[in-house]
């Protein structure tokens, strides 16, 4: 038997963390001194009752409810899904208290070297996106563009492959017709190209509408050309000779990034989630943006967005989107709270309440200024909420349409998956670092071992601007990126 270490994460808390496994017997060493007997063996990132826990009582952490007691839970007893659920119900009654936030940093501003899009924001990659209608001409164009050899200054040739464009009706076909317009304007992209096959539903005459003030934007419809290569790489060319060819100094108020988590684990919310929390702080003081998104993990969590909306159409605009992804669930005969995930549980997370008080740790203190609908681009600085489920590829895609130019992904199971926009992998903690270096940018761990938040953010900051400056990431090494689009309806 021996000593081990955790973490009580508010003052009145009836749990903690335990930052390393625990056996039976094993006393855990809290940071106030006190100590708990553990009553049976506790993996790492999970949580134990600090008091006795009677069946029907709320059960906090950070402060607030994470559910209620489903069976007594003895001091020191191993507290998950066994003895704890959530306590939400599918009603939500908004109550709007604005706290002012203000926000403060002891890291200087820094400047990075982006390419300047006009009205449409500064990119930090010189790319062409191929863009495809219709699915049935995915592995065409993921078969002929490799082919082309793109001028020096274009960094990289993407088809943005989707598995939509035909058979849809109703809301589903203009999700798709939405998201692939927006994605166009995404700054990242140098020039655009549009590739239809000719005869489906989403017919590029719908993309020109759309397209009409885009900066560098081409188009092919593949059943009316004699040579499919010839006509794709004469329009890629004309794209690059078009484009923004060099770099020039930015300051922050031009950096849109968007954050995310995914394959979460309980230190989540200990060590990666707070840290970005702590960066979107730093970009909101120096008038840059941060894009939030995974709706339903804010369910249980929503006060902390709304006491921090000074505008009231800005808060009637987040309670109604709230309200709009509880109505989708519904409408499916789905049940509301089905979350955490699987791998959530195995990591520590029991409920939603929980996931979602520590997911929305990554928006920070500062300004919630505004809300986005699918499609819509940011236009303010600070923290805007973005329309998408949890999923990831869909909501990391829907940052990406809302004009992110990076994602600080969050992980502590780990995974590779990125969108078109680099993805800056940031580790829970120190194991998953070392075992997925091919995925896992930063190691957010080390604040598990004594590392202070300034230094991390610091670490964080200097990362964000190297990748901004055209440092590779771990996803863009592996040449991993791809779309998932929203989908909302009927396919014939």
């Amino acid at each position: 038997m021996g000593n081990i270490h955790g973490l009580k994460l508010g003052c009145n808390d009836s749990v903690a963390v335990l930052t390393e496994d625990g056996a039976k017997g094993d006393t855990l060493c809290l940071l106030d001194g006190s100590q708990i007997e553990l009553k049976e063996n506790i993996p790492a990132g999970h949580k134990v009752a600090l008091t006795q826990i009677e069946l029907g009582e709320t059960v906090f952490k950070y402060g607030c409810s994470i559910g209620r007691a489903i069976q007594r839970i003895y001091k020191g007893g191993w507290t998950h899904t066994h003895n704890l659920t959530s306590a939400l119900g599918v009603e939500w009654t908004p109550q709007w208290k604005y706290c002012s936030p203000s926000l403060k940093t002891k890291i200087p501003q820094r400047s990075f070297m982006g390419y300047r899009r006009g009205k449409y924001g500064v990119g930090i990659r010189n790319e062409l996106w191929v863009i495809p209608t219709v699915s049935c001409i995915n592995d065409l164009l993921r078969t002929l563009i490799p082919r082309y050899s793109p001028a020096p200054w274009i960094e990289n040739v993407r088809v943005l492959a989707h598995p939509y464009g035909c058979s849809q009706l109703g809301d589903d076909f203009e999700y798709t017709l939405r998201a692939l317009s927006s994605l166009a304007f995404n700054p990242n992209a140098a020039g655009v190209l549009f590739v239809g096959m000719g005869c489906e539903n989403l017919q590029i005459s719908y993309l020109k509408e759309r397209m009409s003030h885009h900066p560098n934007v081409a188009y092919t419809v593949l059943q009316d050309e004699a040579d499919d290569e010839r006509a794709l790489f004469s329009r890629l060319d004309f794209l690059a000779e078009n484009s923004v060819r060099t770099r020039t100094e930015c300051p922050l108020s031009d950096l849109v990034v968007g954050v995310k988590c995914g394959g979460s684990d309980a230190f989540s919310s200990l060590t990666a989630n707070p840290l970005v929390g702590l960066f979107t702080d730093y970009l909101s003081f120096w008038r840059g943006t941060t894009l939030a998104t995974e709706i339903p993990e804010m369910f249980g969590a929503e006060e902390a967005i709304t006491s921090r909306i000074e505008e009231e159409s800005v808060f009637n605009s987040f309670v109604e989107m709230i309200h709009w992804f509880k109505n989708y669930f519904t409408s499916y005969n789905q049940p509301v709270y089905e979350n955490p995930s699987p791998g959530n549980k195995v990591g520590g997370i029991t409920t939603l309440e929980e996931k979602s008080l520590g997911a929305v740790e990554k928006t920070g203190s500062g300004p919630v200024t505004d809300v986005l609908w699918y499609g819509e681009r940011a236009t303010r600085p600070g923290v805007a909420i973005v329309f998408s489920p949890g999923n990831d590829p869909v909501s990391v895609t829907s940052l990406a349409i809302s004009g992110a130019v990076l994602t600080l992904f969050t992980t502590g199971r780990g995974t590779p998956y990125s969108s078109v926009i680099p993805s800056i992998k940031i580790a829970t903690n120190t194991d998953l670092y070392e075992r997925k270096r091919r995925w896992i940018d930063f190691n957010a761990g080390n604040l598990l071992k004594g590392e202070g938040w300034d230094d991390a953010l610091s670490r964080l900051v200097t990362m964000v601007i190297d990748v901004a400056n055209g440092r590779s990431t771990c996803n863009e090494r592996l040449k991993v990126g791809e779309i998932g689009l929203f989908k909302n309806g009927v396919i014939l």
